[in-house]
This record gives C-alpha cells, structure tokens and sequence, in this order.
C-alpha cells in the first residue's frame, strides 16, 4: 500500500540542478538566497550513504550523515528542509528504500539519477545504466513511492529515439513519482552539443506530471545576463538621476532621516566612462538650478570603515555598505539616488536575489 506523498510542488519552480563537487550545503543555500525554489544536492551512491551516522552537529546547526573515516557525506539544515532533494544513485531497490528511509525527516524529495553517464555510476548499473533496464526501474520507483512519505522524482537522459523516451517516461509516471527532470541531452553526448529541446517539450506534452528541463542554462550563462543589466545601468547613470527623486518614494525606514539602499559603487565599472554617478548626480543638480549635493562622511570605530551621505534637493541618501577609503565612500554612498534609479524596476526575484548578494 502506498504512503500518502508529502507535497512538493515542482510546477512553474526555479531549480538549482544536482552537480557533482558542487551542490553541497553552501552552495545549495546561496542559491535559495538568489532565488532558488528547489535546491538538489550532488549525487550521493547508496552503499556510501548506507555506511554513514546520522549527527546532530550543534556548532554550525546542521544535520551530518557522517562515514565511519568521520567525513560528513552530506549536511542539510533547517533553512533547506523543505526544499531539498535528495538524490541518490542507486541500481537496487532495497537499497535506495534504506537510503530513503535513513534522510526522509531531514529532506523535502528524492530523486534517483538515470542520466550520469560517468564511468563511476554506470559501472555499478547507476546513472545512465538503468536507462537500458527498464524493469529495474520500475522496481526502484515503486518500491520509493510506496515506502516513504516523501515525493520521488527521477532525473533521465533522453534515449536515441523520442518514441522510447517518452514511452519509458509514461512507464515511470505510472509508478506514482512526482515530477520527472529530462537532460536533454543522450548518454553519449555532452556539454557541447545543443539541448534537444523539442524532445522535452514532447515529453512534457505525453505525460501528466512535471516536467523538469534540465540543463537549460547554466551558471555562466546567469552571470553573463546580470553582467548586461549591470552594465546598462552604468550606461543609463546619468540618465536616470532626472527620474530618481521624482520616482523614489521611499520611507525612512528608522534610519535617521536617511533613505538607505544596499548598492555597492564598483569603481572598475567606470574605468572607460568619465560620467560616474557621483558626477551624473552634481551635473543634474546643476540643470535643475540647486545647491550641489553635500556629503557628511563617518568613520566606524570598531573597524575603522567610512560612511558617507549625500544631502540633495532636501533629501538624504545613502547605501548601507560601508568602505574602507574615504574617497570611495562618498562615491559609493553618494550614488545612492542614481543607483536607485538603475536598479529600480529592473530586477526582480532570482536575479534580484544574485544581484543584491553579489554587489553587497
């Protein structure tokens, strides 16, 4: 008899991919801190997880499976709890169910990796291996499904034909998992050869539950978006000064009277542009025929850091980051009204979450 499924949406989800050496507690945090719904830790084999003591480890607040050599295998936290697959490689039934049952109050899912094309899983029949043993599959998922509470997903590789893929993907949705992830991508093919997407989106029109697309983008590629929005701000600098103290309407917010943002001035950025912000701001103040803006710069006595604040058009802004130089910090803080502005409207949710974790 099957266990009632705990709910873990996978619909319409931004969702940090499993990475060998890569998905490991820091990492999966800092993506929930950019705007990740669902985190996968790297792939974890059974028989090492099988080896491993569950430990309560106070100091950093975390919850280790530590092997019998003391290294921690896998650390999770209550920040993660409900958002962290599990995924395992395995090409036993029983084993993958003792795996489960060992992790299921400390993570949200578990996913079974059918896509590693590695030598090191497919040699044990895991990974990419079990695309060709159908039955085994079947036997892994439906033995998860009926035998812990939480959702089963699984992460394939697309076979050489799509007929296949989408016949093995009904076979597996039958088994009660809850979401399917598709590289697609064969077992043979690697990074460098473009995504079948026209097969995912087959398999997400022949089958009823979701459809994770994996590898659709990559960390480069993210980094390589926010770099081009951050340099169109730099290049709308002046431009947006006219707009911010008509549009900013901010409160205070307990801060002396003073309207604070986290944006952090990066002096590279204007290297080859001679219109900085702290400039662009003393130009507007010019055309609209006010006071040049004037700045009261502190020095932090427990680490000798300097604030400054920018008083203009009878408004005070400032960032809350703070800066080692004097100099810097006024045109750090300085530049808080236009990197309001540049900021302003323009992002929002995952890359709102990198830019602001990044820049401060």
């Amino acid at each position: 008899m099957a266990v009632p499924q705990q709910t873990l949406g996978f619909v319409n989800r931004l969702i940090l991919a499993p990475m060998v050496r890569v998905g490991t507690l820091p990492m999966r945090l800092l993506a929930l801190d950019c705007g990740a719904d669902i985190v996968y830790c790297e792939e974890l084999v059974d028989l090492k997880m099988l080896q491993c003591k569950r430990v309560v480890n106070d100091l950093l607040g975390t919850v280790d499976f530590v092997a019998p050599d003391g290294k921690a295998v896998f650390q999770t936290c209550s920040r993660e709890h409900d958002r962290i697959v599990f995924q395992m490689g395995t090409a036993d039934p029983d084993r993958a169910l003792l795996v489960a049952r060992l992790l299921e109050n400390d993570v949200a899912a578990f996913d079974v990796n059918m896509g590693c094309p590695k030598e090191y899983s497919t040699k044990g029949g895991m990974g990419a291996a079990l695309l060709s043993n159908p039955e085994n599959i079947k036997q892994i998922l439906s033995k998860l499904v009926s035998g812990v509470s939480k959702p089963i997903t699984c992460k394939i590789r697309i076979l050489p034909s799509l007929e296949e893929t989408v016949q093995l993907c009904k076979m597996m949705e039958q088994t009660g998992i809850s979401a399917i992830a598709v590289h697609g991508r064969t077992k043979d093919e690697r990074p460098q050869h473009p995504v079948h997407l026209d097969s995912v989106r087959a398999i997400s029109k022949a089958i009823s539950i979701p459809v994770i697309a994996n590898d659709i983008f990559g960390l480069g590629d993210f980094c390589h978006d926010v770099e081009e929005k951050l340099a169109i701000i730099s290049e709308t600098q002046e431009q947006s000064v006219d707009r911010t103290l008509c549009a900013l309407d901010v409160t205070d917010g307990g801060s002396g009277g003073v309207v604070e943002l986290p944006f952090r001035f990066d002096r590279k950025r204007f290297i080859d542009n001679k219109i900085t912000p702290k400039t662009a701001l003393l130009e507007w103040c010019r055309r609209q025929n006010i006071p040049q803006p004037e700045y009261n710069t502190e020095q932090r006595e427990v680490d000798r850091v300097f604030r400054s604040v920018v008083s203009v058009a009878g408004r005070r802004f400032a960032s809350s980051i703070w800066y080692e130089g004097k100099e810097t910090s006024r045109a750090g803080h300085g530049h808080g009204v236009p990197a309001c502005a540049g900021h302003r409207g323009r992002t929002s949710r995952g890359p709102a979450g990198c830019i602001n974790s990044w820049e401060a």
